[in-house]
């Protein structure tokens, strides 16, 4: 199966064209204040606007209000949403797109029981955990931890890198990777010969 790919963090419209132009499968808005890689409605509705078919864009909120989420959703066309906080499957439920769970994998993470709490997830995303930031680290995790027995969509993230990526499709077999400070030249600036070795770490691992 080919491993998908997900470039997240964007916050150009160069830089959303030149993931789908290296065949990205998706990209990802990033709608938390806090982070580095924020993008206001207004850009994001230009990347948006050079999104052609059959590439997803994907919301990403961090414990955001309801109405928060409805109201961006409403200004700015989201095929999927990710849930990188501490939202409970309630939470998740209460927005009618589909979304996806991400997880901050530690030791004593159960992954099959994130599995059963967040069943109507389309998938979980496993990202490092980290006690200062919800994301976008550039840390990876012990891949060991992931159940070979998950029965969700796997959407490995943390810390992946050109270098790295062919090793974590081949240990983890996961549905899609993600990637966002692994191909940036700077933080919010994308990098096109990064995104294109990336592609080609992918690439070669789905071999």
């Amino acid at each position: 199966m080919r491993t998908r790919v997900k470039i997240c963090g964007i916050t150009r419209v160069e830089d959303a064209v030149s993931a789908v132009n290296a065949g990205a499968d998706a990209i990802g808005l990033v709608f938390y204040a806090q982070s580095p890689r924020f993008v206001t409605i207004e850009q994001a509705q230009k990347i948006v606007a050079a999104i052609p078919p059959f590439v997803s864009v994907v919301g990403l909120f961090v414990n955001a209000p309801k109405t928060e989420i409805e109201s961006i959703s409403s200004q700015v066309h989201l095929d999927i949403l990710q849930f990188h906080g501490d939202e409970t499957s309630s939470e998740c439920e209460q927005i009618k797109l589909p979304y996806y769970k991400a997880i901050r994998v530690k030791a004593d993470t159960n992954l099959l029981q994130c599995e059963v709490e967040f069943n109507s997830a389309k998938a979980l995303l496993l990202d490092a955990h980290s006690e200062s930031a919800f994301g976008g680290t550039g840390q990876t995790f012990d891949w060991n931890l992931i159940p070979k027995n998950m029965t969700k969509p796997v959407i490995l993230a943390g810390g992946l890198t050109a270098e790295n990526v062919g090793l974590a499709i081949k240990q983890v077999q996961p549905y899609a990777v993600d990637v966002s400070g692994g191909v940036e030249s700077t933080k919010r600036i994308k990098d096109v010969a990064k995104i294109a070795a990336f592609m080609r770490g992918v690439n070669n691992a789905n071999v």
